[in-house]
């Protein structure tokens, strides 16, 4: 069973937004999508662009240095130029906190 860890609350990520927290010394993006939070890595798989400061349209972030696209549920690619998606991690949420799989 996967140990979850508090890694920000729900306050600190308004619906359309995304935030960085680190989980094991690694960048972890928290995106909110209509109230429902997505994690996933925060760097991009192509030149490694910083996805917690792209655009979240919908669920897909883009990233701000070429125009990547992730789908921030499944972390698949949705535009070029990555070729490989990004991990994504579990999310619980418990009252106001987050919290992500380690």
């Amino acid at each position: 069973m996967a140990e979850f860890v508090t890694v920000a609350q729900t306050t600190d990520v308004p619906p359309g937004s995304i935030i960085l927290v680190e989980l094991a010394d690694e960048g972890v993006a928290i995106a909110n999508v209509n109230g429902e939070f997505y994690a996933f890595d925060a760097e991009c798989t192509h030149a490694g662009g910083p996805l917690d400061e792209g655009d979240l349209e919908g669920a897909t972030v883009i990233c701000p240095w070429h125009g990547g696209e992730f789908d921030v549920k499944s972390g698949k690619v949705l535009g070029l130029p990555p070729q490989e998606e990004v991990s994504t991690y579990q999310v619980k949420v418990e009252g106001t906190d987050i919290k992500i799989a380690k």
